[in-house]
């Protein structure tokens, strides 16, 4: 049976172990993938083309309102409902420039369905009223008469948290200048200046015009019957007529030509701060699957590695931090390349083109080293084979590559989603090119690079008066819109913010939220999945292996004891490790071992890694050096470990200088993006020691050692090389190893003689642990930063106040995060976002929150929780939904790879598997007691918790929380 639908194609792809059909219904149009493989992780999206017109946010706040309640599901957020009560691994939905996808998956395969039913309702049959978009994009907040108007909204808030960044302000910058033409030339996230603009018609509009089957493309992966997919979707698709849906089409960008330029500012406190410059190139359409290989190649080549030549040239120059740019944008319709310098002195932006564009031409001109081409080619194709996309669910990323090709037809061909998939060609092809001779990195370098006009420059300056500025106009516009309305209108305005408080906080009805669907407890397996975890020793070193299918590859990590060293060298660790790889060794230079690490392994790296100890005031902390190689390569790819843990160089003071730059860079620019885990970093800081180490490590106190150490590189760089020796003395040693292996055991078999020489190449040693002193932070602490949103976060150690932490807490968690803190701090409060973090290890509670347009008020959130779990009564019916969600928590999906990862971080951590299974039996047993007994741990920290404020200086000192602020950027 083909239920509505006709077939297109059919391909076997060998390289995914997947069979693709590719489907047209005949009634309306509609577009589907089903990729059918064995993958228990199934995924299932629905995307549309939605271009948008203006930057009015149109297609963002959709993206968020849709999800708002639909005909069959009335509730206010069925997509809540969902992560409450739900064994999902994926589920979300996205905006990108020219489409928005709403994609699911989960490994069961009745809740895998079960989503699918609410996703598809939301998309078609969402309930949108003038309070949606007021609630998800924007509205005018008035308490009374004679105070100040102000904007809010959901994407509003989250945009303006977009638009504090660097590093987005110059990725849209550049996008723009590019795509000026286009819908690629506008903000489909929105821009805070101009999402007050959408009016309630035009977003209905949209929704009418974009969310129709004529215009979807519905994807299906993993293992669950193929026929049962046309089923569902054409239940859904055939209650519609076809439409014409030309006008979503993305129409190709006019070539430039002559090269343009942009010049923009950001708004910067310090009166330091310094410039982002990039140039930009338009390049080619994204379908040619030689060409879109090809230039994924030369993105490697250019600038993958430490070594390569377009990076080093612009490191090495002195004249900026670290690269700018994204490198290769291949998701739209035309492929473009944006790379430049951030830190840099706006003056010298003539010179870092100079610099590109020497580089390139002399590349084309005498030739790209063969190295570095090997390297690359290596590195790509190890990548595609490896196919791991991490956290995310394999199919999610086949279905974004799917679409950077299916989306794009036009009068006299349509897109096809196979064109890139199958990657064993084209792979093939480039290869056959390179030993036949062919200078093919090198054409394209000429043709799309060299000597192709449509390409601009785009400077980034700080701008000192900018968020003032910013703010005023903002300020204006309120102003000016209340002083023309009328008493009446004005009144409105209250009345309407008022009512819009009143349906957030009203409860959904008990039969709405019946309408749900989802699994019960006894759905759920009594017991936890152990990760195989074999204990061994190896050359007198304790190894654990994890018999896993891992396609060939073979995952290595080797632990070296973090707690040998003293306070004032820990927060060296970052910028060690990345030089155990990026420094050179006495055999080799920088350049000639990232060639190396890049031709034979799958990848090299550092990893801090600290934790408290289940029980103990001891932190297990670690620094690993993780790689992966396929079998082939293990031996070789071990003797480079070797060579790095016994023979890196740390004296080299260009190296280890522009190490240190760049790193202090990165951390600058995870400020805004990740406020919220900066803050949680800082609080936990205070409740055990590993949080202290991890904090030194990765946070602020992090950031602040990097810039005087960028200082100290160049007034005493002795001083700093004999500081990176005494850290090498003291951690790098067979003593203080722990080895970590995830392979299947044939290749184990051959890996294990090979791992036992690192280790009897390293030296002995016996070095006794360092005192730690808990950091002295204020209890109230203020971090400025020129942004227009904030992050919050207050909390304490419990274990000292007697409390203890269960499974069970993390059920309770599951509510409060999507529930209470939803309402409260996000839904009401109009903030992205806000998290209540558990650790059960220290036994300690925080709570952060996202693109945050408030301060004190999301405190008083944060400590009025307490009340709420006194007296919430909690039914059967929300227990249940809650326990299933943290049971989802617990059961998370993971590749082989992070497996092993894993039950490593377990053992070091003390967590066996009777301590597991008791977490998991105290979760399933969870009972509105335990709601009573977390309100006590929540009203501990409302008394005795610390206060982290990581945002806008007037918006911290106007709340009432007498913050000690500081600026930090």
């Amino acid at each position: 049976m083909t239920f509505g639908f006709t077939k297109i194609r059919e391909m076997e792809i060998a390289e995914l172990a997947t069979t693709a059909v590719v489907y047209r219904h005949d009634k309306t149009g509609a577009r589907l993938l089903s990729m059918i493989n064995d993958d228990e992780n199934k995924v299932f999206g629905i995307s549309f083309r939605t271009p948008p017109e203006d930057s009015t946010g149109v297609a963002h706040i959709l993206e968020h309102s849709v999800l708002c309640g639909s005909d069959k599901y009335p509730v206010k957020e069925p997509f809540v409902e969902l992560l409450k009560g739900s064994l999902q691994t994926f589920l979300n939905a996205l905006t990108f420039p020219d489409k928005t996808c709403y994609p699911v998956a989960s490994a069961n395969v009745q809740d895998f369905y079960n989503l699918i039913d609410v996703y598809l309702d939301a998309v078609f049959y969402p309930r949108l009223t003038e309070n949606t978009l007021k609630q998800e994009g924007w509205h005018y907040e008035l308490e009374s008469p004679d105070h100040d108007m102000t904007f809010k909204g959901v994407v509003f808030n989250e945009m303006k948290g977009a638009y504090s960044s660097p590093d987005s302000l110059l990725y849209e910058h550049a996008q723009h200048s590019l795509f000026p033409e286009t819908t690629y030339g506008l903000d489909s996230g929105g821009d805070p200046a101009v999402i007050p603009d959408l009016t309630f018609d035009r977003f209905m509009a949209f929704h009418r015009d974009h969310y129709h089957p004529s215009n979807g493309y519905a994807f299906f992966y993993g293992d669950d019957d193929p026929e049962k997919r046309l089923e569902i979707l054409d239940k859904v698709f055939s209650q519609y007529e076809a439409i014409d849906v030309a006008r979503t089409r993305v129409p190709l960008q006019p070539r430039f030509a002559e090269a343009r330029t942009v010049r923009k500012g950001y708004p910067a406190s310090d009166r330091l701060a310094k410039g982002m410059f990039t140039v930009n190139w338009l390049l080619a359409e994204t379908a040619d699957a030689n060409l879109n290989l090809a230039l994924h190649i030369l993105e490697h080549i250019l600038i993958g590695l430490p070594s390569s030549p377009l990076k080093k040239a612009l490191t090495d120059s002195g004249l900026g931090d670290d690269l700018a740019g994204v490198g290769l944008e291949a998701d739209m319709r035309q492929m473009f390349f944006s790379v430049g310098l951030k830190g840099m002195h706006p003056s010298n932006a003539i010179k870092v083109e100079s610099i590109i564009f020497h580089t390139i031409k002399d590349l084309v001109e005498n030739g790209i080293d063969a190295r570095d081409i090997e390297a690359a080619v290596n590195s790509v194709e190890f990548s595609l084979r490896e196919n791991n996309t991490g956290s995310y669910p394999r199919g999610l990323s086949l279905m974004f590559q799917a679409l950077s090709t299916w989306l794009y037809d036009d009068e006299d061909a349509e897109g096809d989603p196979l064109a890139l998939l199958p990657f064993e060609q084209p792979l093939a092809n480039i290869k056959g090119w390179i030993e036949n001779g062919d200078k093919i990195f090198e054409e394209l370098l000429a043709r799309l690079f060299l000597h192709n006009p449509h390409r601009t420059t785009v400077l980034l300056e700080p701008d000192h008066k900018l968020a003032r500025t910013q703010a005023k106009a903002e300020s204006d516009r309120l102003k000016a819109a209340k002083e023309g309305m009328t008493p009446a209108e004005i009144q409105a305005v209250i009345d309407d913010a008022a009512e819009l408080k009143r349906l957030q906080a009203a409860p959904d009805a008990p039969e709405a939220l019946k309408t749900i669907p989802r699994l019960s407890v006894a759905d759920l397996p009594a017991e936890n999945r152990p990760i195989p975890t074999e204990l061994r020793t190896l050359s007198g070193r304790e190894l654990l292996f994890h018999d896993l299918p891992t396609n060939g590859i073979a995952y290595l990590d080797f632990g070296f004891d973090l707690s040998v060293i003293p306070d004032e060298l820990l927060p060296y660790a970052g910028v060690f490790g990345r030089a155990l790889t990026e420094s050179g060794t006495t055999k080799r230079d920088y350049i000639d071992l990232s060639q190396r690490i890049a031709r034979t392994s799958g990848g090299m790296w550092a990893q801090p890694f600290a934790s408290p100890v289940r029980d103990s005031q001891d932190a297990a902390a670690r620094l690993f050096l993780r790689t992966k190689a396929t079998g082939d390569k293990v031996a070789p790819t071990l003797e480079i470990v070797t060579e790095i843990l016994t023979s890196a160089k740390l004296d080299n003071k260009e190296r280890i200088g522009r190490i240190v730059a760049e790193a202090r860079a990165r951390a600058e620019q995870r400020l805004v993006p990740s406020g919220h885990m900066i803050v949680a970093t800082r609080l936990r800081a205070r409740t055990h020691r590993a949080h202290a180490m991890d904090e030194a490590m990765t946070g602020l106190t992090n950031l602040l050692f990097l810039r005087d150490l960028e200082k100290r590189v160049e007034e005493d760089f002795r001083k700093v090389a004999k500081d990176l020796e005494q850290f090498r003395k003291l951690l790098l040693n067979r003593s203080t190893l722990v080895l970590n292996a995830t392979m299947d055991a044939d290749l184990f078999a051959r890996t294990e003689p090979a791992m036992a020489s690192v280790i009897d190449a390293l030296p002995t040693g016996d070095p006794a642990p360092a005192a730690r002193v808990l950091p002295d932070l204020p209890d109230r602490e203020g971090l400025a930063i020129p942004a227009q949103v904030n992050y919050v976060g207050k909390g304490c150690g419990l274990a000292e106040h007697g409390i203890t932490l269960t499974g069970a807490a993390q059920v309770v968690n599951k509510l409060i995060r999507t529930g209470y803190l939803w309402e409260k701090v996000r839904v009401q409060g109009g903030a992205y976002g806000a998290f209540c973090i558990l650790d059960r290890l220290a036994g300690a509670i925080s709570f952060v929150s996202y693109r945050d347009p408030n301060v004190a008020e999301t405190i008083r959130a944060f400590d009025d929780l307490a009340a709420y779990l006194d007296t919430v009564h909690i039914d059967a019916d929300e227990l249940e939904k809650s326990i299933i969600g943290a049971i989802g928590e617990i059961d998370a999906y993971q590749l082989p790879d992070a497996k092993g990862f894993t039950a490593l971080a377990r053992h070091l951590t003390n967590q066996d598997e009777a301590y597991l299974q008791t977490v998991r039996e105290q979760a399933l047993g969870a009972s509105e007691s335990d709601f009573r007994a977390m309100a006590e741990a929540v009203r501990t920290n409302a008394r005795n918790g610390h206060i982290c404020v990581l945002g806008d200086t007037l918006a911290m000192e106007n709340s009432g929380l007498d913050l000690a602020i500081k600026q930090v950027l």
